[in-house]
């Protein structure tokens, strides 16, 4: 450079240029700093900045610099102070489409640590700013390097650093809030969608080992099921008194909401941003429900071995059940006309190509073979829509992720408890008896309890909870309402007795629907109880599904799952237990809505209908 430019010591916009280009291929720049002026007092920060080793750092930095100086020099310099800026977004774009020219530079691991650092330093805005003129100039040149090779290696770390990080580490939240950029910068989100797709669509395990999957995967259950030892939660709980199991509860809920919150908007950017991206984003998640359909089968839970070298995890399934149950709360309201708009047929859809999916909005596969509520009649031939909208897909996908998600965890939870039972009675004999085998099944209770606390912890985040009795009420609002016959977006009055409906469009309606209704409430009494007080006055929604479903075989055939809204009309009712609840008043909402219920004679009626049905 010195060479070229002769006797001239100086630059000038003729050659800042090469000047440039010069100092960021320098393998050491701080060996080759000038100082401008003869004082002798060190300026340590100018010198920092001059001489980064990290390129991307250093031209991010010179683009702060310059876009300061826009708004400071004299009209007369603007254009060079605006020449020096775009100096410093054409670099960036030589850099990462030729990355190899520059020694020693992972161009790409400096992208996801300054995006860090600006979110720590508050500055972050600023660096999307550079981002976006960097990025704008990349997709205009995509001879050398496409714009997604560029991208693909940054999601490869991100993915590698996310694969290590707990649910409670504040880092994971940093790199949760670079994705939700990434997911809402249009020409990022397209190779985000594309990049997250597995090589074998029909292979449920796949899809935890995705960037998303791996984002899914993190929770406070164990990573690998029945190893406590690595396990970073509940660790000795005999040793810990119920206050701090309730505080370490705690903590983890308020970190599984903001966890959920994040996956949520990570979610809805891709849905709102471009038909590509919401097309993308639906099919995964519909392919990744089909591929994890045999979650549910009996001998996948007689067999772990296997479930889990086939299948995504429970906590990838918590998480996702959650993510979307926050993407249904705005129609997930008794009263909502948009709760109305959902159209069963969608179920009754047969399996499409993926121009098809598009078109008609319909992501979920294999529906069509789910047993529905009733059967439809032989001549019945469903009136498909031409386009489904975003609440009916909203509403099969959040619940057949529940499906596969909280109705597992959930029976895990009850052999939990009744193993639990087992061992404190026989650890509780083996001490009475001196017997040896005490310590061994005092270490088995520890290391059973740690499971439970855990799985207790990640099945009762409040929120979570909230969103899906949101869910549940409205379900049963709206199954109410295709019971009566009702095919409108204005909610019908419900009188008794009922009237006859022909082709009833619960043909089309998944058992799995009603299970999951039943199966939440049932939790809820066991592990969440009081969630269920302040929530009385949804407790009519309920009540009204349970006494039209319980005893109508034409409205519910199968009986077992009829005598399950047995259940659920105990788990909802006020028990007054005095050693559960020495406070009445914890049950007197419920109370009140039990006794002021209109329709006991019709509720007392389908309940002898359907001990009469199975029993006889």
């Amino acid at each position: 450079m010195a060479t070229d430019l002769e006797d001239q010591d100086w630059l000038d916009m003729e050659n800042v240029e090469q000047a440039l280009f010069t100092r960021l291929l320098l393998p050491e720049p701080g060996n080759h700093l000038i100082h401008m002026t003869s004082t002798g007092i060190q300026n340590l920060s100018a010198e920092r900045d001059a001489g980064e080793k990290h390129i991307l750092r250093y031209l991010f930095a010179c683009f702060r610099r310059a876009k300061e100086e826009i708004t400071k020099v004299p009209e007369n310099l603007l254009p060079f102070a605006v020449r020096c800026r775009n100096l410093t977004v054409s670099n960036t774009h030589t850099l990462f489409l030729t990355p190899e020219i520059y020694v020693n530079q992972n161009v790409y691991e400096q992208l996801v640590d300054l995006m860090l650092e600006s979110l720590r330093g508050a500055h972050f805005e600023e660096v999307t700013e550079f981002l976006e003129e960097v990025i704008k100039s990349l997709t205009m040149d995509e001879e050398v390097r496409t714009f997604a090779e560029v991208m693909v290696p940054v999601f490869d770390i991100l993915s590698g650093r996310i694969r290590e990080l707990h649910l409670c580490q504040i880092l994971l939240y940093s790199y949760l809030d670079i994705l939700l950029y990434f997911t809402k910068q249009k020409d990022i989100a397209k190779v985000f969608v594309e990049y997250i797709q597995p090589k074998d669509p029909a292979n449920g395990q796949l899809y935890q080992k995705t960037l998303l999957g791996t984002i899914l995967n993190i929770s406070c259950l164990l990573r690998t099921p029945g190893v406590v030892e690595s396990h970073g939660y509940f660790l000795n709980p005999s040793r810990s008194s119920p206050q701090e199991i309730k505080v370490q509860e705690s903590n983890i809920h308020q970190f599984m909401a903001e966890f959920h919150e994040k996956i949520h908007q990570m979610l809805k950017n891709l849905l709102q941003l471009s038909p590509q991206t919401k097309h993308k984003i639906l099919a995964w998640l519909g392919n990744c429900l089909h591929a994890n359909a045999g979650r549910t089968k009996i001998w996948a839970n007689q067999m772990p071995e296997i479930f889990f070298q086939m299948y995504a995890s429970d906590a990838f399934f918590l998480n996702l059940g959650a993510a979307l149950l926050r993407l249904c709360q705005p129609f997930c309201k008794p009263r909502s006309h948009r709760l109305l708009t959902f159209d069963p047929t969608y179920c009754a859809v047969k399996e499409l190509n993926e121009e098809e999916q598009r078109v008609k909005n319909v992501h979920m596969k294999g529906l069509e073979r789910e047993t529905c509520l009733i059967p439809a009649v032989t001549e019945q031939e469903p009136t498909f829509a031409d386009s489904y909208n975003l609440v009916t897909e909203n509403l099969v996908l959040t619940q057949s992720a529940l499906h596969l998600g909280f109705h597992r965890l959930h029976d895990q939870m009850i052999k939990l408890n009744q193993s639990l039972h087992r061992l404190q009675v026989a650890w509780r004999e083996a001490q009475q008896s001196s017997s040896p085998s005490a310590d061994n099944l005092r270490e088995q209770f520890e290391r059973l309890m740690t499971v439970y606390l855990s799985t207790k912890a990640a099945m009762t985040e409040p929120q979570m909870l909230k969103n899906c009795l949101n869910l549940q009420v409205s379900m049963a609002v709206l199954l109410v309402q295709l019971a009566i016959g009702n095919q409108g977006t204005e909610l019908m009055a419900l009188t008794f007795p009922l009237p006859e409906v022909k082709k009833s469009a619960l043909a089309y309606v998944p058992e799995f629907f009603a299970d999951n209704l039943g199966d939440f409430f049932i939790f809820l009494r066991r592990f969440a109880d009081d969630l269920l007080e302040p929530s009385a006055d949804s407790l009519e929604h309920v009540l009204h599904f349970v006494t039209i479903f319980t005893g109508d075989v034409d409205r519910m055939k199968n009986p077992h799952l009829r005598a399950k809204l047995a259940e659920v009309l105990e788990a909802v009712m006020p028990h007054l237990d005095q050693a559960q609840a020495p406070l009445v008043s914890s049950v007197f909402h419920r109370k009140r809505v039990f006794c002021s219920y209109q329709q006991a004679a019709y509720l007392a009626e389908a309940l002898i209908k359907v001990f009469v049905d199975i029993e006889f």
